[in-house]
Formats: structure tokens, sequence, C-alpha cells
């Protein structure tokens, strides 16, 4: 089998602040796209060390690598005039998608928020977009086996 053939499996962790860089170097991609979700605009990498700060241990990011390379993530926000409420958001690099890794990102943060006790999951999701409403339905259908005891929405944001 010659090195080009040979798949890299992802993996998983939970983002710190050093991996704000690469975390900015997806939102800077995936809002070229119309209708991207949560992200007025790039984000800069002091900008996304302010964001993982602020979310604490309450909420995380949560990140799907190939090879070294952050392909992806997912995003658990926490919002102290819900404390049981966090959203759920996952965003991937065109050339991770559809392969399982966003799914997988979903599943770790549903399993953090889990632990952490949410009763209620909100998704985000942009207008008009059927590939996110797709995938968050599906998302949504996880909930139950990773908390059943909490209950999944999808607000348009």
């Amino acid at each position: 089998m010659t090195e080009t053939n040979v798949q890299v499996e992802p993996t998983y962790r939970q983002a710190n602040i050093n991996d704000a860089e690469a975390i900015s170097g997806v939102i800077t991609e995936v809002v070229k796209e119309p209708n991207p979700v949560a992200f007025d605009g790039p984000m800069t990498a002091d900008q996304v060390r302010t964001w993982l700060s602020r979310m604490g241990g309450e909420g995380g990011v949560f990140l799907g690598i190939i090879d070294g390379r952050v392909v992806g993530f997912a995003a658990l926000d926490y919002n102290t005039f819900e404390p049981e409420t966090v959203v759920l958001g996952v965003w991937m690099l065109p050339e991770a998608r559809r392969k399982g890794i966003g799914t997988a990102l979903a599943e770790y943060a549903l399993g953090f928020a889990r632990d952490k006790g949410y009763k209620r999951i909100r998704g985000r999701l942009p207008q008009d977009n059927e590939v996110a409403l797709s995938f968050l339905s599906s998302i949504g259908a996880l909930v139950p086996i990773y908390n059943p005891d909490a209950r999944f929405e999808l607000p348009l944001v």
C-alpha cells in the first residue's frame, strides 16, 4: 500500500488556549460560505482565546484533528441566564465534511454536556441550509443516547 492510500484516523480532544490559532483558521474558512452560523466574520487567535477563557469549565470547544491538523471543531456555549442549557455548534473545513468527523465531535460534546448535567441542548442552525438541518436533526437523535434527561431544540440563529 502506498503512503497516499493510507487513511489517517481522526483524533478528538478538548481544546485549550494553545489551540486558538487553529480554531481561528477553521472559522476563517467557514465564514467565507453563505449563511455562516454564529460567526459574523473571522476571529483572531486572541479573540478565540478570549472566547475559550470566557467558557471556563461550563462550556467547551472540542477538536477534530487529522494528521496533526485541526479540521473542525464543536463548541458548547454556556449561558448564565439559562444554566441548564448549552448551545451546540459544529464547524468543519469543507474537505473534512461527510466523513463522520462532525458527528464524532458532536458525540464528544454531548458526553461533556451529560457529565455537566445540562438538561437542554440547542443546535445552531443557519437559515436555508438543508445540509446543516439534516446534520443537526441527526445529532438531535443522539441526545437521548448521550444524555437521556436532555431535550434538543433547533433554533434559527
